[in-house]
């Protein structure tokens, strides 16, 4: 599991961004990129790293199912992710 500052990392960004979101897009519609500079830099959502919804980790991150590479093997196993099953032929 990720450590406890790295989670609150995260969602502190993910608080800024959702923040500023119409802000941000407002200004690079109207191309002000002065008034981009202005913003927190956090706010960008390009500063965001993914990751598991549940561990917090952010390597081996499967964007689809939100989880990691090891929940989802994990859960898929258990039958828990709808519509995935182990493969075998």
């Amino acid at each position: 599991m990720a450590k406890k500052s790295q989670l609150a990392r995260y969602a502190k960004k993910a608080k800024l961004v959702k923040k500023y979101a119409i802000q941000r897009a407002a200004l690079k519609l109207a191309g002000d990129s002065e008034g981009l500079q202005k913003l927190p830099r956090n706010s960008s959502p390009v500063r965001l790293k993914s990751r598991c919804a549940i561990t917090g980790r952010s390597r081996g991150y499967m964007q689809v199912f939100g989880l990691s590479r090891i929940q989802f093997r994990e859960l898929a196993r258990e039958g828990k992710i709808p519509g995935v099953k182990k493969a075998s032929w």
